[in-house]
């Protein structure tokens, strides 16, 4: 695969994520929700941290974060081109291509969102290029919309230890384009890691 079919690749991407969550922030007060399916909603979250919603705890955890994800890019980017030029596996060059585009795109959230918008409130749509923003370089937060509840309302069994008839639902992560990119470029790598990793 050609480099110049990667970077398409990672294109794509960006253009689709950065365009769902501009949208998204633009349209949505924050945690409207808006029912597709049972199985499957747009509802507006934004999170501070990794993909997922998972965060690094303290003041500077943010900072820390958007620095590291930036290093990561640049490691990921050149892992990306290194790739191409030795002719490996396209198993390989679109699963670093994907996880490249989905690390980057909640890097445009985490350093410029914050500089950009006002804020997301239940109660206020934010307003893109405000005169008031909610945050600085390196502290935007991260727009999340993509929701499957499949399963809802059910029950752990009662024998279950320490949860035993909580109630649970399936799948209740809220996530992006970027994160998918992510989830998908590593799915790839996993399932097809003999034909990733082939010797050229």
């Amino acid at each position: 695969m050609s480099l110049k079919k990667a970077y398409l690749i990672v294109i794509l991407v960006l253009i689709i994520d950065q365009i769902s969550k501009i949208y998204v922030k633009t349209h949505f007060m924050l945690r409207e929700e808006v029912k597709v399916f049972d199985w499957f909603r747009i509802q507006f979250i934004e999170n501070e941290g990794m993909a997922w919603g998972a965060e690094i705890p303290g003041m500077y955890g943010k900072l820390i974060l958007t620095l590291f994800r930036i290093v990561a890019v640049g490691g990921i980017g050149w892992w990306l081109y290194d790739s191409v030029k030795k002719k490996q596996s396209p198993y390989l060059i679109v699963s670093i291509a994907l996880i490249l585009a989905g690390a980057f795109g909640n890097i445009v959230d985490s350093v410029f969102y914050g500089l950009i918008f006002d804020y997301s409130l239940p109660n206020h749509v934010a307003t893109l290029f405000s005169d008031n923003p909610y945050g600085t370089v390196f502290h935007g937060k991260v727009v999340d919309m993509f929701y499957f509840p499949i399963i809802t309302g059910a029950h752990f069994p009662k024998w279950f230890p320490f949860i035993g008839g909580d109630e649970f639902n399936f799948f209740n992560a809220i996530f992006n384009v970027a994160d998918a990119a992510i989830s998908v470029g590593v799915g790839i790598l996993i399932v097809f890691n003999k034909k990733a990793f082939a010797k050229s």
